[in-house]
């Protein structure tokens, strides 16, 4: 065979492994999402039997995901549930119209749009220059809640996923000083929704690959996306930071919001200090923090990650 042709196959044949590499690194990505929206639901008793679940449509990569992988969980779910996919067009300057329509019915899956115009109220409301989220999201919480009304919805389902927890968390501690985050199942403060976040234990950068895999039609937001001194992206900053110099401490934060000890914080409302007594009987894990110094040298934090030396 001239060396030519030799090349040529060689070349096919490169060509090919990479294929197939991509194929099966997708197909665990998928795998992988599978799995950590079904532990969420789970662990949380997030979806059951005979539910309507309003998935939250915005047209970014982890709303497209969340509806993505809910229709494949549902195929495979020992129960019934359906799914209604629902976007508040808020009349932002060159919004596409048409992207998601053309695309729900793509799939056929049931759909709303509904058309508010908080895009104006916003500007007007907000200084220019000032931060517009918070308004903004009270807003759509308002009108999502209504539609579900509308829609005889049970569950609301919303695209957050375990970064926007975390951020959330620091967010509330840093400029709210509150321990307060971004819970994976919420009930409303009038009591008459549940709020669900079937994305909580997915990462953002495993979200942003599976929207370039699966070429979903992003739709930006003109209306926040070019604020660029919002807090919250200091505190991505911070913890991306924390990570590259500190691999799995960002984990151990995360893993720290599910096991909460309230008799070793200060919140008198939710530990009866004042009331405390010694009883004689010994209390699990009671002292713990002075038999294991968190922060002593060479230690670790919960048995995982072994601590750097002081400087």
């Amino acid at each position: 065979m001239p060396q030519t042709a030799m090349n040529d196959v060689s070349d096919a044949a490169t060509t090919l492994k990479q294929v197939e590499k991509i194929a099966y690194e997708n197909n665990k990505l998928h795998k992988r999402l599978c799995r950590q929206v079904g532990q969420a639901i789970g662990d949380f008793n997030m979806i059951e039997e005979g539910d309507k679940v309003m998935v939250c449509l915005s047209g970014g990569k982890d709303s497209y995901a969340l509806l993505d992988i809910l229709l494949t969980l549902r195929q495979r779910a020992p129960i019934h549930f359906d799914i209604v996919a629902v976007n508040l067009d808020q009349k932002q300057p060159n919004f596409p119209a048409h992207i998601l329509p053309d695309y729900l019915t793509r799939l056929g899956v049931p759909f709303h749009i509904e058309t508010q115009d908080t895009y104006s109220i916003v500007k007007r409301v907000i200084p220019e220059g000032k931060t517009t989220c918070s308004l903004c999201s009270r807003l759509r919480r308002g009108i999502l809640y209504r539609v579900a009304d509308e829609l005889d919805a049970t569950k609301i389902a919303l695209g957050h996923h375990r970064d926007d927890i975390m951020e959330t968390f620091f967010l509330n501690m840093f400029f709210g000083a509150k321990l307060k985050g971004m819970p994976p199942k919420l009930q409303s403060d009038d009591g008459k929704h549940i709020v669900i976040r079937p994305l909580a234990y997915v990462h953002e950068a495993d979200s942003t690959r599976y929207a370039e895999v699966k070429q979903f039609p992003i739709i930006p937001c003109d209306l926040c996306g070019s604020q660029e001194n919002l807090q919250r992206k200091q505190i991505k900053a911070m913890l991306r930071d924390w990570e590259k110099k500190f691999p799995g401490r960002v984990d151990n934060i995360f893993s720290s919001l599910s096991t909460v000890a309230p008799s070793h914080l200060m919140d008198r409302d939710l530990f009866g200090f004042a009331g405390l007594k010694a009883t004689g009987e010994a209390i699990k894990d009671g002292d713990i923090a002075f038999d294991e110094e968190p922060c002593a040298t060479g230690g670790t934090v919960a048995g995982i990650i072994p601590l750097q030396p002081a400087s």
